[in-house]
């Protein structure tokens, strides 16, 4: 078994389900048709990747999808609020034997291979890597051995996520390595001019 794991979360693409926020100025045909773009984009920047890899699913898990099995194992992620989620995964790893993990979403379409071998690579001299988002969040976040206190106690999908997992490493006297802050994408202003085909084609009549 390899020593690394790259844990990937996912939403099942299906309509009204992903994407809602974006999908409320765009319509949920276009969000979904984003989304399914952005999870083609983390496949094809996570397959080279020389660790192992499982697809986390939010809900049933996929079954002749884009992540193939000979590239990707497949897992559903646990109970809970996504704090929960992660640490449920992370855990598990570590339980298996791992000893550098990293967890990444399916949101990050500037998130590149080489940004992810950085992560892997810092791990072998720091406790902890994290890559900011623009919004205040996480990209990324990996670690060498398991941190509880950075999936507990945070305010989701707020801007206090990144800075308060920064003092969570500072406060147990971690080293930890920061990626390029990315942009994450949440709303139609997140969109880059890879979405722009997508929203010609879904324009709203």
């Amino acid at each position: 078994m390899g020593k690394a794991l790259l844990i990937i979360f996912v939403k099942n693409p299906v309509l009204g389900k992903a994407k809602t926020r974006l999908a409320a100025t765009v319509g949920e045909e276009a969000a979904l048709a984003i989304y399914k773009r952005l999870l083609e984009r983390t496949k094809s920047i996570t397959q080279p990747l020389a660790v192992d890899k499982t697809v986390f699913y939010d809900h049933d898990l996929g079954e002749n999808d884009l992540w193939s099995a000979e590239d990707f194992s497949k897992d559903l992620q646990s109970n809970g609020d996504l704090g929960e989620k992660m640490l449920a995964a992370v855990q598990s790893a570590f339980q298996q034997g791992y000893e550098r993990v990293c967890v990444i979403g399916s949101d990050c379409y500037d998130l590149t291979t080489d940004i992810l071998n950085q992560a892997f690579s810092s791990l072998e001299n720091h406790d902890a890597v994290i890559g900011g988002a623009v919004d205040g969040g996480y990209y990324l976040i990996g670690m060498s051995s398991l941190i509880t206190d950075v999936f507990q106690n945070k305010k989701w999908s707020t801007e206090e996520v990144f800075p308060s997992t920064i003092q969570d490493f500072k406060n147990k006297g971690l080293s930890y390595f920061q990626l390029p802050v990315l942009n994450d994408v949440d709303t139609e202003e997140d969109l880059g001019d890879w979405a722009q085909d997508i929203l010609k084609e879904h324009k709203k009549a």
